[in-house]
């Protein structure tokens, strides 16, 4: 079932483990000002992933930073466990953004090229005393976990390839041991074979780890073999939610899926 295009979740803010409720995102000021999601609201459930769609520049990117604390919201909330985040500062933010993490589109951008990945990792686990040593276990650990040696740790970011950084990546934002991935574009970058094992990779760590994922993509068929249900953002707005594939009733909904190419059913997982 699909629910027709609404501003904000019905139920409260117990309903949902990661809630942005009647957020607002405006860039620039005056006659510049641009509304970028316009009282949005979206709520992911404990244990589940939920998948956002939408064409590029429909504001996806912009909530996933709001969800993790990256903006601010002119007006709205985002809570975690029904505890407001998005007015958090200092110690208390650190702490949020700890228990709810990004990946990002192009793992570049949490990777410096200057930087050991094991020094990138211990960050992660650390940000005050960002020691490898220190933290040896658990960097290889993390890094084993996406299938990488722990031998990696000694190299820098341009030694791997583009899906090898993607994994190292995904391993930086899970050895904090968040409760909450929010996932932006994580494949899109990636040929065919890579994402494949790129999400694979996911789906496991996803069941192992117990976590509550927001997944972002505007490949349909990607969302769909990894998400338990499907939010669909047009203009800064969420438009539709819920099984989008077998009933869409949002005329934007139906022209995605009539612009994807066919679209293979849905494995159990």
């Amino acid at each position: 079932m699909t629910l027709p295009a609404e501003k904000a979740p019905a139920a409260g803010p117990a309903a949902g483990k990661l809630v942005a409720e009647h957020v607002t995102v405006v860039f620039g000021h005056g006659r510049r000002a641009h509304t970028v999601l316009d009282d949005v609201g979206l709520t992911v459930p404990e244990g589940t992933t939920v998948g956002l769609v939408g064409e590029s520049g429909s504001g996806k990117s912009t909530l996933a930073k709001a969800m993790v604390g990256l903006v601010r919201p002119r007006s709205g909330r985002i809570l975690l466990d029904g505890a407001e985040v998005s007015g958090l500062r200092g110690a208390r933010l650190t702490a949020a953004r700890r228990r709810i993490q990004l990946i990002s589109q192009d793992p570049n951008s949490s990777l410096d090229p200057r930087m050991r990945i094991g020094r990138a990792l211990a960050e992660a686990i650390d940000p005050r005393r960002a020691d490898p040593r220190a933290h040896a276990d658990q960097i290889a650990a993390g890094l084993e976990m996406v299938a990488l040696e722990p031998d990696a740790a000694r190299r820098h970011p341009h030694e791997f390839s583009g899906g090898q950084r993607q994994r190292i990546a995904i391993a930086r934002a899970l050895v904090a041991r968040p409760e909450v991935v929010v996932a932006d574009e994580i494949t899109s970058a990636l040929d065919c074979s890579v994402q494949a094992e790129v999400l694979n990779l996911l789906a496991r760590l996803r069941a192992e780890l117990r976590l509550t994922m927001l997944f972002i993509s505007h490949d349909l068929a990607v969302v769909r073999h990894v998400s338990d249900s499907v939010a669909v953002m047009h203009r800064g707005a969420i438009v539709e939610r819920g099984d989008i594939y077998a009933a869409p009733s949002h005329p934007y909904t139906r022209r995605l899926l009539a612009s994807a190419p066919s679209l293979p059913p849905k494995e159990t997982r």
